[in-house]
């Protein structure tokens, strides 16, 4: 069987620039920029994963839908801390879908919204 190692994540967004400032304010990402094709690309580095940022306008893209569905379903990050994370997170303006929550012994999660309805579950797991 062929060796597989991880890439990337591609998101669309009608404002690449301003979803790339979201990652970065909320879980200090790192932006990449460049240019491709002679057009400006905004490239995020976030917690080592390559995240790539297309534009596309609203009218050519069909809305987010609505969790749950079919197919990739939310990102994961894990921090220490959930509930002083939660807390520094809104303070910078982060929306929440689901508050800090045990789902079992040792388990934390709570999940945030992201630009263009991206769901980002925050995760703390403790021995």
């Amino acid at each position: 069987m062929a060796a597989f190692t991880f890439d990337h994540v591609h998101l669309r967004s009608p404002d690449p620039e301003e979803t790339a400032q979201f990652y970065e304010n909320m879980f200090g990402a790192t932006i990449k920029r460049s240019m491709q094709q002679g057009k400006p690309r905004v490239d995020l580095d976030l917690c080592g994963a390559t995240f790539f940022i297309a534009q596309i306008s609203a009218d050519d893209a069909g809305a987010a839908p609505e969790s749950p569905y079919l197919g990739l379903d939310h990102m994961g990050l894990r921090v220490e801390g959930i509930d002083d994370t939660v807390a520094e997170l809104k303070a910078k303006g982060a929306e929440f879908t689901m508050e800090p929550t045990t789902i079992r012994p040792g388990t934390r999660i709570a999940f945030m919204r992201g630009p263009q309805n991206v769901s980002i579950e925050l995760l703390e797991r403790s021995a």
